[in-house]
């Protein structure tokens, strides 16, 4: 196994409860192809403090060559690279791989609209589903939340048929969520994400059933998938594979979901290409999925290599080549270049 460490910089300071993030940092894993110049398989191991381990740990869980779920984003790059080598080795996607059979041909996607005013938030709700997209995530929890649901009505003033969804980051306690949920469903939103701080998952479960879903993001570093499920703590997981330890982890996660009648949505942690597409792939795995949350590769500012599967009209084509994206990612499979 090789690693290559890379900083991406974002177009943007990405604020976070942490701090601002100004660039991803992690390892491209690269597992050896025996007597060949090229590597047998890719992954990324991209942690992100507050949801993965540091940097550092990242790093000596993956020279000892095996990491574990207490390390999720090192194992996930390690889980990653082994998934496309078999695929790869079985001349079929990674999709087709995690599925054994078939998996879609693309995956429907989310846009996300910051905190604005509500006349910014119209006007990029508005822009967003001109553009292709059919579901539109918009960011509260940021202003008082009456400012929110108006902000929440014009959004749906801008786009009457359009799959609103709300994310609050954990910022409001009991009381307030129940107020903006009720709002929330007057308006027909889908489902509002982590409206509570991550730990609370009685509060969690308590505000279901209100007529809008009740999806969960940031719990899930707090908390394992089954024990969200036995608490009925969710009618949607946001699955990030990065944060949860590879693509086989988030593919059993979202199974396990399905299973209970839950929806899972995939999203990345703002990860290099070889992650996103590792990210699309699973995705692509997971029956008439809902639109996920793998539009982030315009964040950054570069990237490991050029994007094999960009949003276009609200959706991104899952490459059908072999392993991650056939011959898109060469130049990333040639160790003797780096």
């Amino acid at each position: 196994m090789r690693l290559d460490p890379f900083s991406l910089s974002l177009s943007d300071p990405l604020g976070t409860a942490n701090g601002p993030i100004e660039a991803r940092e992690g390892f491209l894993v690269r597992l050896a192809d025996e007597g060949a110049s090229q590597s047998a398989g890719l992954g990324e191991a991209t942690p992100l403090p507050g949801w993965t381990e540091s940097l550092s740990d990242c790093r000596t869980a993956l020279d000892a060559g095996d990491p574990d779920a207490t390390t999720p984003a090192a194992r996930h790059g390690v889980s990653l690279a082994r998934a496309d080598a078999d695929a790869r080795a079985a001349g079929v996607s990674l999709g087709a791989q995690l599925a054994a059979g078939d998996a879609a041909d693309a995956v429907p996607v989310n846009a996300t609209v910051g905190d604005g005013t509500a006349a910014e938030t119209a006007e990029s709700v508005r822009e967003a589903v001109e553009s292709g997209y059919d579901a539109v995530k918009v960011k509260v929890g940021a202003r008082d939340a009456a400012v929110d649901a108006a902000r929440l009505r014009a959004a749906r003033d801008a786009a009457p048929d359009a799959e609103l969804r709300a994310d609050a980051n954990g910022a409001w306690d009991r009381e307030t969520a129940a107020a903006m949920l009720d709002a929330a469903a007057e308006l027909g939103v889908r489902y509002v994400e982590q409206p509570l701080p991550a730990d609370d998952l009685s509060g969690h479960a308590e505000l279901r059933g209100r007529g809008v879903g009740v999806a969960v993001d940031e719990t899930l570093a707090a908390h394992s998938v089954g024990a969200v499920l036995d608490a009925d703590a969710a009618d949607v997981l946001v699955l990030k594979p990065m944060a949860l330890g590879g693509p086989d982890l988030t593919l059993s996660a979202a199974r396990a979901a399905r299973e209970a009648g839950v929806d899972a949505v995939v999203t990345t942690t703002i990860d290099g290409v070889v992650a996103r597409l590792g990210a699309l792939h699973v995705a692509s795995a997971i029956p008439d999925v809902p639109a996920c949350g793998l539009a982030t590769g315009s964040l950054l500012a570069e990237d490991l290599a050029p994007d094999p599967a960009p949003v276009r009209d609200g959706r991104m084509s899952v490459p059908d080549g072999p392993g991650l994206a056939g011959d898109a990612l060469d130049p990333l499979y040639r160790v003797d270049d780096r």
